[in-house]
């Protein structure tokens, strides 16, 4: 298996290429790219860790040779968050360089599975449909936004509060991936309950974890450590899934029937085409319905502004 790293100099790209190096499977190769001229550099440090996954790295304004024969690429290019900033903010400048790189996709790697990282998620999955739509090579089962992060940042902290090993927790985080578009589904959690006021804060801090980081840091950075473990899980889950493995199963936001916007994150069943099957909600609590109902004209916004960004 190939996968190729789009904005691997980054704090995120080279966390998630160090977890790819050590995590993929035996005999595949890890293809990283990158404006910074760093980025070969990113490529031969890793290249001596003893892992039978063959490094390369590109850098310059020429993604494609980065992207030839990949089966998945996961792209985390794009400036991070700093201090009052909200994802809106980071729209203007990571518009056109998502724009730009699924442009070198749709033209090099058409059939790979694309995990888009760059934030507002919400705004720049929009922009890659309409940008593979208008190359003729969109397929809506390929493309994701990784919400991963909302998923293990809910499995922590409920983990936390309860007392209970994080492993055995798995919290399905729906909806988008900014503020209150993101939906963890408490309800649904198995072998826990919560109180209606652990629900509301946990809801909370769930939604604002990204900052809780970026406050934290102090100006020096937004999350780029546990984005590369949430990117790192969702690419292997790909790979998993591509190499024939059943019921690998993930939440990410993708384009689907257009029940409550035309993207919109749910749980997934992952196959050897990508999406095998979207999975319905279930059911939720009041609360959740409540703040279902409540995200929905964010979300179109947020979808709607991506979308007039290409045309």
């Amino acid at each position: 298996m190939k996968v190729a790293v789009l904005g691997a100099a980054g704090g995120i790209g080279q966390a998630l290429a160090l977890l790819l190096k050590t995590q993929l499977p035996a005999g595949s190769s890890l293809s990283l790219y990158d404006i910074a001229p760093v980025t070969p550099g990113v490529a031969v440090d890793l290249s001596h860790i003893p892992t039978a996954v063959k490094v390369e790295g590109f850098s310059g304004e020429d993604a494609t040779p980065a992207l030839h024969g990949a089966d998945v690429v996961l792209i985390s290019a794009g400036v991070a968050r700093k201090p009052g900033m909200d994802r809106a903010d980071l729209f203007n400048v990571n518009a056109g360089i998502v724009r730009n790189l699924i442009e070198q996709v749709a033209s090099t790697a058409p059939k790979a599975l694309i995990g888009v990282i760059t934030n507002p998620v919400n705004t720049t999955v929009a922009i890659a449909a309409e940008v593979l739509k208008k190359a003729g090579v969109y397929d809506k089962n390929r493309l994701f936004g990784v919400s991963t992060l909302d998923v293990i940042r809910a499995n922590t902290f409920v983990a936390e509060l309860k007392g209970k090993s994080p492993t055995d927790i798995e919290v399905p985080v729906v909806g988008g991936h900014s503020g209150v578009t993101i939906l963890p589904l408490l309800s649904q959690v198995k072998g826990v309950s919560f109180s209606e006021q652990e629900i509301a804060d946990l809801t909370k801090r769930i939604q604002n974890a990204g900052t809780e980081v970026v406050e934290a840091k102090a100006g020096g950075g937004s999350a780029t450590l546990s984005m590369g473990q949430a990117a790192a899980r969702f690419g292997l889950s790909l790979i998993r899934a591509l190499q024939g493995e059943a019921n690998v199963v993930e939440c990410a936001y993708v384009e689907g029937d257009g029940e409550y916007a035309r993207f919109f994150s749910q749980p997934l069943l992952l196959g050897k085409n990508g999406i095998a099957e979207r999975r319905p909600l279930g059911s939720l609590s009041a609360f959740e319905q409540q703040a279902l109902d409540g995200m929905l004209e964010t979300l179109k916004k947020d979808i709607a502004q991506g979308e007039a960004f290409v045309k």
